[in-house]
């Protein structure tokens, strides 16, 4: 059974039959129930869905299906980055979860719907390659490394600076 988190919203007055919201997502509270056991009547159907995140803890994430307005509980799958989550509630991001046939609830994506505007990429060995070309540029700067070997540093403005011996090799060295 899917685990729900009680909102002021949830706390509506009952209704006797199922609401528009209640038939597009799947989900169904069944009127009779208590506000106190509310949270163990949801029922959603097996599937995937969208979600947004609303608060992350460890391994558990709140998350509140698409058009719907009760938060629940999901645990994020085991080959799911809790950084991703994280990265998905600070960005406002949709998240992917899996609704189980027992009810049990998965976050097991990050559905991205926007370009970054900025981008990380962090490991122990970071590897960019192009089959004829790797172009890197920024306003009029740019670095561009070709297949045949040539390496091509353009800019207003070049440093280097080297905290140990810095050395050029080349067979021809052209100064101006």
């Amino acid at each position: 059974m899917i685990e729900t988190v009680e909102s002021a919203e949830s706390e509506e007055a009952e209704r006797p039959s199922i609401s528009l919201e209640e038939l597009a997502l799947g989900t169904r509270v069944h009127p009779a129930a208590p506000a106190a056991e509310h949270a163990a009547t949801l029922q959603v159907a097996p599937g995937l869905r969208t979600a947004r995140v609303t608060a992350v803890s460890g391994r558990e994430a709140l998350v509140v299906f698409r058009g719907g307005r009760t938060e629940i509980k999901a645990a994020l799958s085991p080959e799911m980055d809790a950084d991703l989550v994280e990265y998905a509630l600070a960005e406002k991001e949709s998240v992917l979860v899996e609704v189980g046939e027992a009810g049990e609830v998965f976050v097991v994506g990050l559905v991205q719907t926007k370009k970054p505007s900025e981008v990380h990429v962090t490991g122990e060995k970071v590897v960019v390659e192009g089959g004829r070309e790797v172009l890197i540029r920024s306003g009029r700067a740019a670095l561009r490394l070709r297949e045949d070997g040539d390496v091509e540093l353009v800019g207003s403005r070049i440093s280097a600076a080297s905290r140990g011996l810095f050395r050029i090799v080349g067979r021809i060295l052209r100064l101006n």
